[in-house]
């Protein structure tokens, strides 16, 4: 049971967003360029850095909803997504794409975890330097976003249907209210 009262049945951040519109509108606005927006990354790469992240801070409903939305973007799909969570150093992806992981599970621990070799491992697999920033903006944002959703104990749903049917709305039209 959330906290606070939301008046809303929406889940995680959704409910949230509709009890307080006015912060609802920056931070999709913020996910929406950080996830969807321009860059050399993919959707479903960008996506996939969102729910490692989550699934490290152990936020079911962002490591839930996010993941069902990398699937959606990414070949491979869910059982990619999960091979990812489970251990990103064997999982089927880039060597590019597992380092941008570390670091942004360095910026988990916090900002001053993320090192020169961390970073230099990342430039030797292929990844910019705006592939860098983007990284430890979106696994920042994260942090943030998973402590807004499990801070005020928001409803999560039980099921990984709920997530997928959500998922090809947020590939069509993105986080941000129009």
């Amino acid at each position: 049971m959330p906290h606070i009262k939301l008046d809303s049945e929406s889940p995680g951040i959704i409910g949230l967003f509709e009890y307080r519109p006015e912060t609802a509108k920056p931070l999709g606005e913020l996910a929406d360029v950080l996830l969807r927006g321009p860059s050399t990354l993919s959707r479903g790469e960008r996506e996939l850095i969102a729910t490692v992240v989550s699934d490290g801070n152990e936020c079911e409903f962002c490591a839930s909803a996010h993941g069902a939305f990398a699937a959606a973007q990414l070949d491979g799909g869910l059982p990619l997504v999960r091979a990812a969570t489970d251990d990103y150093r064997n999982a089927p992806i880039s060597d590019k794409l597992k380092a941008l992981l570390a670091i942004a599970l360095l910026v988990r621990q916090g900002g001053r975890a993320v090192d020169a070799a961390s970073v230099a491992a990342a430039k030797d697999a292929g990844a910019t330097d705006l592939e860098i920033h983007d990284t430890v903006l979106i696994a920042a944002a994260f942090c943030m976003f998973n402590r807004y959703v499990d801070g005020l104990a928001t409803e999560t749903p039980a099921s990984d249907e709920a997530y997928a049917a959500r998922a090809q709305q947020i590939v069509e039209h993105g986080y941000a209210k129009t």
